[in-house]
């Protein structure tokens, strides 16, 4: 398929992690490292001792986004109303590893297991409101370190027409080019603000069945924040989608370019490896 090209990625074991905390931050090389249950595609995550985590990128290109988070999430926590991750120290290439990593405080939650999605909806909106309102001034604008988020979604106009084409009978094509130009038509001229760039269901961590912490902020940037409505067809339906475009106060466009978003990675999945849940969210979308 024509578009961005898939990163090259490495992964790593926890022996590379020990000895890449031993050898830079002796004062842990005592604690027992970890991989945690669920680990990201863009990072492996492992857990150091009872309280911290260690984040390694995958690929170079993922490898972007280590200063940025370092830069910037330290400004933004103080004003959004959930946790985000800290970040306590950032480790450099060793132990045959290539990359700059991290090291970041542990924060208790998984994801799932919500009580009230509605109430969800309404916790998650607010953070987003929040943190639309952090000020973007010097923040990271679109790029190949966020793979283009907070821009236009015409980066991906090639590469969507080429899922559309090659599924072919699997999809509605025709009610899904629709939807997919109404997006594109959607121009986005507002002033750039933060978004988080991958509000998915693994980076929502909840707690005693409510919204507890929003983490991998890899993506995040300044821009047009359309990219973070997609999870209103990925997760939510009925009355948790309404309280959160509620809760959010987007204008019709901006909902127009989160489905774009949200049926774009959907079509890319399919297309990829026939994701099963890939093809409900086109649903979701074609249902919405």
């Amino acid at each position: 398929m024509t578009g961005v090209p898939l990163p090259d990625r490495r992964l790593v074991d926890a022996d590379v992690v020990r000895r890449l905390v031993a050898g830079q931050f002796p004062q842990w090389a005592g604690l027992p490292v970890r991989p945690v249950a669920v680990s990201g595609w863009d990072n492996q995550t492992f857990r150091l001792g009872d309280d911290m985590s260690v984040r390694l990128p995958t690929a170079r290109e993922y490898a972007m986004a280590v200063d940025k988070e370092h830069r910037w999430l330290p400004v933004i926590a103080p004003r959004v109303p959930l946790r985000i991750p800290t970040p306590l120290a950032k480790g450099v290439p060793g132990e045959g590893f290539r990359f700059s990593w991290s090291v970041y405080e542990w924060i208790d939650g998984s994801p799932g297991a919500v009580d009230d999605l509605t109430a969800f909806a309404d916790s998650l909106a607010a953070f987003l409101v929040a943190l639309r309102q952090v000020d973007a001034a010097g923040g990271p604008e679109p790029g190949l370190h966020n793979w283009f988020r907070g821009g236009p979604l015409r980066v991906y106009d090639a590469q969507t027409r080429r899922a559309i084409e090659v599924l072919g009978s699997r999809i509605p094509a025709e009610r899904v080019t629709e939807i997919w130009e109404a997006a594109l038509r959607a121009a986005w001229d507002g002033r750039p603000v933060w978004f988080h760039g991958d509000v998915a269901v693994n980076n929502l961590l909840v707690r005693d069945g409510a919204l507890a912490a929003v983490i991998d902020f890899g993506t995040c940037g300044v821009g047009d924040p359309a990219c973070d409505v997609v999870i209103a067809w990925t997760l939510l339906s009925g009355a948790s989608r309404a309280a959160f475009r509620a809760g959010l106060g987007v204008d019709p466009g901006t909902w127009a370019r989160g489905r774009g978003w949200a049926l774009w990675k959907a079509l890319i999945l399919l297309y990829a490896d026939g994701d099963v849940d890939a093809g409900r969210v086109i649903d979701e979308i074609l249902d919405a």
